[in-house]
């Protein structure tokens, strides 16, 4: 069986970032067939009133400017749907994620695509996928009272459906750097591929 992951990566630092380091070892380690590549380092855009109002417009009475605006909003989405694992590589910025990490959830939690509302409340779409969240924090621990990030990242994958969701943390790096990288290495020796 083939295996798809979609790797995504959202430090704004390409050298020295833990976090790449860390999502780049857990695909190495999943060895999928194929991989889809997206770096956030590269800024995505903001959701604005015209974006909003074109998503929110039925797919057939969108105008060309409308399709326009929604066109890498739809490739994102595509690029999840592909994917059977979905690695994300991100640090922590002032108690929670990146902006940029923030940027992608926005363009790709779009309701009829990812999810869905009915009477008993939202259902996501993509159900059947994994996740694998490398995080990387100089001072904020995993599961502490000020970690702001885990809770909400495995919030927004259940709410699009993805509810095996694992985490391999380098926490506290600033604390301890060689504790926090063995604790880490040692998740990503424990994922089956």
């Amino acid at each position: 069986m083939t295996q798809t992951v979609l790797h995504i990566d959202s430090s704004a630092r390409y050298q020295g970032s833990t976090s790449r380091s860390l999502s780049a070892q857990i695909v190495e380690r999943l060895g999928a067939d194929e991989v889809i590549r997206r770096d956030l380092a590269s800024p995505l855009p903001q959701l604005t009133e015209n974006w909003i109002n074109a998503n929110f417009t039925p797919a057939d009475d969108r105008d060309a400017v409308q399709r326009d605006l929604l066109a890498l909003s739809d490739q994102l989405v595509e690029e999840l749907k592909a994917a059977d694992t979905i690695v994300i590589g991100t640090p922590v910025y002032n108690f929670a994620v990146p902006a940029s990490l923030k940027a992608w959830i926005d363009l790709i939690a779009r309701v009829g695509l990812t999810f869905s509302y009915s009477e008993a409340g939202p259902k996501g779409l993509l159900e059947g996928k994994r996740a694998i969240i490398a995080v990387a924090s100089g001072g904020t621990q995993f599961g502490s009272d000020i970690d702001f990030f885990s809770g909400y990242l495995r919030h927004i994958m259940g709410f699009v459906g993805i509810t095996d969701v694992h985490f391999v943390a380098a926490d506290a790096l600033m604390a301890d750097a060689d504790a926090a990288m063995a604790r880490a290495n040692t998740a990503i020796d424990a994922l089956a591929a």
